[in-house]
This record gives structure tokens, C-alpha cells and sequence, in this order.
């Protein structure tokens, strides 16, 4: 495992005795990577938005063996928060995130401040445009440009071989995969399983906002996707209809939810799926508002 200090002046190789290492400063990340390129490293990056739990644990020990420098990057990105959204009470806990990485073996955290990352005059967007309108682009009309923007800029800093993001947003998956094919980044998408807590609930920073009542009726987002997949499976449905009806009924009958979506798509391309067809695959997504926090999740089947 490779860590560096922090005292280190940049541009330098991590050294594999010393504390993982925090960089602040687009200049001085940006020729880590420069460095780490000319001596033949291969750079891991996992993009977060900080706060971390098991599911952006999982990424980064999913990335680790696949690299010689594992990078995370900690930024809560504001061009991807719709107005009204949490921006400001997005959770954060810098010292717990930097004990967290140095566990699991993460080299460098590249940590920037707003004024980094969109200096004065940036008016510059990344956009990919037809996977960002449906599902979560519908009600998040901004979102997505916030996220390929700020991962195209990542991208460009840490010039990483490959990078991991989690399936449990899986539109931003197939989005961020889109973008790598239609830019010609050299970068290697990977995509790692979601990460439940013992009751089904998929991990997320936003769990914590639940209220205990909250919570405890919150497990029956994953009940319904695996009642929607026991269905599919079964055969006894021909189209997404009624399967998506059944999961409503289930969803709502269990709690004060409000259901911002539920889709049956294409996983590769996010088309909605007219009718099911042997031998396919379908993504069966879903967002979710419990009290003032909205949850997602999904599972992908074969029919």
C-alpha cells in the first residue's frame, strides 16, 4: 500500500511509509498525477461528496487491488444541488472521511475548496443530454450537468485509469460512461454493487436526516424492487404496467411516502421499456421522498 506524507511539498511519489496524504490545490494534484504518469503508475480514482459510509468504503477497496495509487476525491459539489436542495446542511465530517481512507488504503485525498474548483468567470458546463431527462433528470433538471461537469474536471485533474462509482446511482453510472465513450476520456468505468444495511435499506450520506419512524418504514424501497424482480421473473407479466402499480401499492401502503418516480428501463441506455422481452435486461428504479429527505434505489434483472 502506498501513502505519503503531508508535510511533503508537491509534486512528489507517495511514499509507501507514510499518512495518506491531503492535496487542496488543483495545481499541485494535478502535477502528483503529471508525475505519477511519467513514472508508469496506473491512478485509481473514487469521486465522493464526503461523509462516508460502508457503500464509499466499498468503492475504494474495489478500486484499491486495480491500482498503484489510489485516489479519492472529497467535494460537495454545488452545481449538481437544485435550488431548495441541501446544499448548505449536506452532511460533512472531514477528520472521520480522512480516518476512514487511510483505513482501507486511499494515497491521496484531493480535498479542493469551492474557489478551486469554480474559480471566478467559470461558465463552463458538461452536459449529456438525453440520459440526464428521464428518472432523476425530471426532477432534477440541473443535476446531472453538475455531475458530469465536476467529474469531467476530476477527470482532467487526476488523470486517473480507471475510476469507481457505486450502482446505486445507476443513471449517473450509464451517464458518466456515456460521456467517458462520447469525450474519449482514457479512463475505465467500473461499477461496484450497492451496499445494504441488514434490513435492505441501499447506504447512503442521506440516511441520516431519517427519524426514527422514518427509518423503520424506509427498507420497504428495497422490498418492492425485489417484489417487482419475483414478479418479472415469474412470467406471468408481459408489460411494466402492473409491476410498477404493485410497487406503488406496496410503497405507499407502508408509510408517509411520496413517490417522485418508479421506471422500468433499459440499463445500457435508460429507454423505458415498452414490454418485456425474453432473454433481456431490465433496471427497475425508483425515487422516493420520505418526510424532507428523497432516497433512491434499483435493481437490475434479466427477463
Amino acid at each position: 500500500m502506498l501513502k505519503t506524507s503531508k508535510t511533503r511539498p508537491f509534486p512528489t511519489i507517495p511514499n509507501p511509509t507514510d499518512r495518506v496524504r491531503v492535496v487542496r490545490k488543483i495545481d499541485g494534484m494535478a502535477g502528483i498525477a503529471r508525475e505519477l504518469k511519467r513514472s508508469g503508475k496506473r491512478i485509481g480514482l473514487v469521486p465522493t461528496m464526503g461523509f462516508l459510509h460502508e457503500g464509499h468504503l466499498s468503492l475504494m477497496k474495489c478500486a484499491r487491488p486495480k491500482c498503484d495509487i489510489l485516489i479519492v476525491s472529497i467535494y460537495v459539489n454545488p452545481t449538481q444541488f437544485s435550488p431548495g436542495e441541501d446544499l448548505s446542511g449536506y452532511p460533512r465530517d472531514f477528520e472521520r472521511d480522512e480516518a476512514l481512507c487511510e483505513r482501507v488504503g486511499v494515497d491521496i485525498i484531493f480535498y479542493p475548496p469551492d474557489t478551486e474548483m469554480y474559480p471566478d468567470g467559470f461558465q463552463t458546463e458538461v452536459s449529456v443530454k438525453e440520459l440526464s431527462r428521464n428518472l432523476c433528470g425530471k426532477s432534477r433538471p440541473t443535476h446531472f450537468d453538475g455531475v458530469t461537469t465536476v467529474v469531467a474536471k476530476l477527470f482532467n485533474i487526476v488523470l486517473p485509469d480507471i475510476a469507481v462509482f457505486g450502482r446505486k446511482d445507476a443513471q449517473q453510472a450509464a451517464i458518466i460512461r456515456r460521456m467517458v465513450l462520447d469525450m474519449n476520456f482514457p479512463v475505465e468505468i467500473i461499477v461496484s454493487p450497492i451496499v445494504r444495511e441488514p434490513d435492505g435499506l441501499a447506504m447512503s450520506s442521506r440516511n441520516k436526516y431519517l427519524s426514527t419512524e422514518e427509518r423503520r418504514a424506509a427498507p420497504v424501497l428495497h422490498e418492492s424492487l425485489r417484489m417487482a424482480k419475483s414478479a418479472i421473473e415469474s412470467g406471468k407479466y408481459a408489460f411494466p404496467g402492473p409491476v410498477i402499480e404493485m410497487m406503488k401499492d406496496r410503497i405507499i401502503g407502508s408509510g408517509p411516502f411520496e413517490i417522485d418516480y418508479i421506471e422500468i428501463v433499459n440499463p445500457d441506455d435508460l429507454s423505458t421499456v415498452e414490454k418485456f422481452e425474453s432473454g433481456g435486461e431490465v433496471l427497475i428504479a425508483l425515487a422516493v421522498k420520505i418526510g424532507g429527505t428523497r432516497l433512491i434505489d434499483n435493481i437490475e434483472i434479466g427477463t
